[in-house]
């Protein structure tokens, strides 16, 4: 992530996005998500609202904003911050394209706009340099199951420790 750093000292409130990932704009990855015009709009206008819970990232689509908790933006590591806003920025594009973010017909690791989203934040690890099994570490999250978290490995192509594939 040459060029984009974290904020550690953003305090509680809502930002601009270059307030707490300086030098996102110039991100490949970030030029990617938003190829055309709606890059400035998102620049301009989309907000980083940090809030003192205990949490990851998530996306108020009411506003088309990134909701992130302080205490994870102050202590985790930057390239997996990295990784998460680039995912959450996903689903911004998405929420401009007017799609639905949350189609309960679908499971969350088979819901097309997350694999989308994970998708992106994969071929950047991949970028990085980030081995599978690292790839698969950043994917596991408390809210799935190991069978759903080795679908969605699926999903993306990264190779699941667990799995029994060869």
């Amino acid at each position: 992530m040459p060029g984009v750093r974290v904020n550690r000292k953003v305090k509680a409130g809502k930002h601009g996005i270059l307030e707490v990932f300086p030098g996102l704009d110039r991100s490949a990855a970030f030029r990617a998500i938003f190829p055309d015009g709606l890059r400035q709009e998102v620049l301009r206008d989309c907000r980083i609202d940090v809030v003192p819970e205990d949490m990851y990232m998530y996306i108020d689509d009411d506003k088309g904003n990134v909701v992130a908790g302080l205490g994870y933006l102050q202590t985790g590591e930057e390239r997996i911050l990295y990784l998460d806003v680039l995912h959450e920025l996903t689903h911004i594009r998405q929420w401009h394209a007017g799609k639905e973010l949350w189609d309960r017909r679908y499971n969350y690791v088979d819901r097309p706009t997350e694999v989308e989203a994970y998708q992106v934040a994969v071929d950047e690890a991949r970028r990085l340099g980030m081995s599978d099994r690292e790839i698969a570490d950043y994917l596991r999250v408390e809210w799935t199951s190991r069978e759903e978290h080795e679908r969605l490995c699926k999903h993306v192509g990264v190779r699941s420790p667990e799995s029994r594939a060869v």
